[in-house]
C-alpha cells in the first residue's frame, strides 16, 4: 500500500518557485491538518489582490449535452456531510471539458507545504470567473436541486431543513473556479477545507460565505483513471473516544464520470483526502456553495 493510501504525511522535494506562483497555487481555501477555526479570510471577488483574479477568463465550452433535470437527483450519502448528484454531467460533456482544460496553463503545486498544511501534489488552474460560476449554478440542474425547486430530485426538505443543511440561504457558487489535474503518483493528503467570505457580484453585490465544497469529476475508471478516490474519516462518538474503541471506518467516494460531490466544510468539515492516482488522469472542477452573510 502506498504512503498516500495510508493517509500518513510525506514530504516531497520541489524546485524553488517564485512568490507570485506560490500565491497563485495556494490562493484558494486554506487547507489545514487541524480542524479549521470559525474565522475565515476575506477573498472578495470584487478585489484584484491576487494574480488569479487578474487573468482573463477562458472561453469555456458550452454545457451541452446535459441530462434532463427531471432525471437527476440529490443523494445524501452521509447525513449532513456528503451529498452527490450522479450523472450531473454527461460523458460527452466531461470529455469535451477534459480536452479543453488540457490547454490551460496549469501550475504544479509545491510538494513541501508550510508547517501544518497538508501535502498536495497536483496540477491546477485558478481563475476568478463570476460568469462561469453563475452558469454552473443556474445553467445546470444544480440550483433547482439544491433549492428544492425540483421536488422529485430534492431531498424532501422544507425551507428550514434546507437552511440547516446548507448553512443558510444559498445564493450561488464561489466565483473562485479551480481546475485540478492529478496524474499518476499525485495525491492530496488528509486535510480539512476551511470556509471563505466572498462577495458575489450584482446590483447590489451579495456578501456571502462558503459552506460546502463542490467537486465535479470529469474522469473515472471508465476513462482509464484508477485510484484518486475521495476518502472521508468520520469522527468517533465522544463515548467511544473515552472507551478507546476503534475509529469508524473511512467513507470512500469512488470516481464516477460526471458525478457532482458536495461536502460540508468549515468548522464541521470532516477530515478527508484524495488518494493517489495509480493510472491515468483525474480531472476535477472545484467551486463552493455560498450562503448569504
Amino acid at each position: 500500500m502506498s504512503v498516500a493510501q495510508t493517509g500518513r504525511r510525506r514530504d516531497i522535494g520541489h524546485p524553488l518557485i517564485s512568490t507570485q506562483i506560490l500565491s497563485t497555487v495556494l490562493g484558494d481555501l486554506l487547507l489545514f491538518r487541524m480542524p479549521p477555526k470559525k474565522k475565515g479570510k476575506d477573498t472578495s471577488s470584487t478585489k484584484s489582490s491576487s494574480s488569479h483574479e487578474q487573468k482573463s477568463p477562458p472561453n469555456w465550452p458550452t454545457f451541452h449535452p446535459l441530462i434532463p433535470e427531471s432525471d437527476l437527483t440529490l443523494q445524501e450519502l452521509l447525513p449532513g456531510q456528503i451529498v452527490t448528484i450522479p450523472n450531473f454531467w454527461t460523458a460527452t460533456l466531461c470529455k469535451s471539458y477534459v480536452s479543453f482544460l488540457s490547454s490551460l496553463p496549469l501550475i504544479t503545486t509545491p510538494g513541501k507545504p508550510k508547517k501544518g498544511d497538508a501535502v498536495r501534489v497536483n496540477d491546477r488552474f485558478q481563475i476568478d470567473d463570476p460568469a462561469f460560476a453563475e452558469r454552473l449554478w443556474s445553467g445546470t440542474a444544480l440550483k433547482n436541486l439544491v433549492l428544492g425547486v425540483n421536488e422529485d430530485g430534492s431531498l424532501g426538505l422544507d425551507e428550514a431543513q434546507r437552511r440547516n443543511l446548507w448553512g443558510g440561504e444559498v445564493v450561488g457558487l464561489n466565483p473562485n473556479i479551480r481546475i485540478y489535474r492529478y496524474r499518476k503518483g499525485q495525491f492530496f493528503d488528509q486535510h480539512y477545507d476551511d470556509f471563505n467570505n466572498v462577495t458575489l457580484p450584482g446590483n447590489p453585490a451579495t456578501p456571502a460565505r462558503t459552506t460546502w465544497t463542490l467537486l465535479l469529476y470529469l474522469t473515472s475508471p471508465a476513462t482509464g483513471c484508477i485510484g484518486g478516490e475521495t476518502v472521508f474519516y468520520p469522527e468517533p462518538e465522544p463515548s467511544k473516544k473515552k472507551n478507546k474503541d476503534p475509529p469508524p471506518d473511512p467513507f470512500v467516494v469512488g470516481l464516477e464520470l460526471g458525478l457532482a460531490l458536495l461536502h460540508r466544510h468549515g468548522a464541521e468539515c470532516m477530515l478527508h483526502e484524495g488518494r493517489e492516482v495509480l493510472e491515468g488522469e483525474k480531472w476535477v472542477i472545484r467551486s463552493d456553495l455560498c450562503v448569504r452573510r
